[in-house]
């Protein structure tokens, strides 16, 4: 059975503002009926984390070199693992800044977690700017119970856009270097996918304040810079990317937090594209 949570700061803020908590949520909640706190962190956690967090490996649901998920069977196990069940609210959080926590959202809500998972701006940093407790101790895990449904409307493959993809824009979220084609990284092939626009996923970030604790952008500012690059009406379907789709995830949580209700990133992102040979690749800024 759902427990009832408050409202989070932030619903007021944006669209989908029940998507982010603060540190006071947080602590005000982790111990609740249903809550289920996931560190996303590459390191750190054995050093201290947030008290009943459960750390997870968010590498582990991606298979890539089939430039696709984990199995379902694979993400359903390691989220019962974790104490996630049908009925949770996730708590996710990394680093802050970062795009852990955003991946592993992401991976939530398209095994059918959606409008179940919650992110802490600034992550870690912000807990500790804020004073709150932390521990080393891990917690004792009572297994979840999940039934995995990936929904393939929340994602497209690379035959999807070679098949043509109508009243959508591709959101290239890499670096300008990448898109341009001026860094190749250890790829095949340099530039972008054509026709897509660019606009790096970290400009979704406001500069670190206090404490050093990076947050999102208010949603006017994100609103007017995404339209800016061409992202400008919630009615299309976005289609992120960058190089694996952890940056594409983070993308996809900015749309979400907006109110794009049509938000599907490439899992196979440049990996896929830039190193097969039969694809087609545009260069040069946009």
């Amino acid at each position: 059975m759902t427990v009832q949570l408050q409202a989070t700061a932030y619903e007021t803020l944006y669209p989908e503002g029940h998507l982010l908590a603060d540190a006071d949520w947080v602590d005000a909640h982790r111990t609740a009926p249903g809550v289920v706190l996931l560190d996303a962190r590459a390191k750190g956690y054995d050093e201290g984390h947030i008290p009943g967090a459960v750390w997870v490996d968010v590498k582990a649901f991606k298979d890539a070199p089939a430039y696709t998920f984990a199995s379902a069977d694979a993400i359903r196990e390691r989220l019962e693992q974790s104490g996630v069940s049908q009925d949770s609210t996730v708590l996710v959080y990394d680093d802050g800044g970062g795009v852990l926590a955003t991946r592993l959202l992401y991976v939530l809500e398209f095994v059918g977690l959606r409008n179940q998972v919650k992110l802490l701006n600034g992550g870690y940093a912000a807990w500790l700017a804020a004073g709150k407790e932390i521990t080393r101790e891990a917690p004792v895990i009572k297994p979840g119970s999940l039934i995995v449904q990936p929904n393939p409307q929340l994602v497209v493959t690379r035959e999807h856009i070679e098949a043509g993809l109508t009243d959508s824009v591709l959101l290239d979220v890499r670096s300008a270097g990448e898109y341009s084609g001026q860094d190749a990284r250890d790829n095949l092939r340099a530039g972008h996918i054509p026709g897509a626009v660019n606009k790096e996923w970290k400009e979704a970030l406001a500069p670190a304040g206090q404490g050093g604790v990076v947050r999102f952008k208010s949603y006017a500012e994100l609103s007017r810079e995404l339209g800016e690059a061409g992202v400008n009406n919630p009615e299309l379907t976005v289609v992120p990317y960058c190089q694996s789709n952890q940056r594409g995830a983070h993308a996809y949580f900015v749309l979400r937090l907006l109110g794009f209700s049509d938000i599907r990133p490439y899992e196979g992102s440049w990996d896929e594209w830039g190193n097969t040979e039969e694809t087609t690749v545009s260069s040069g800024e946009a």
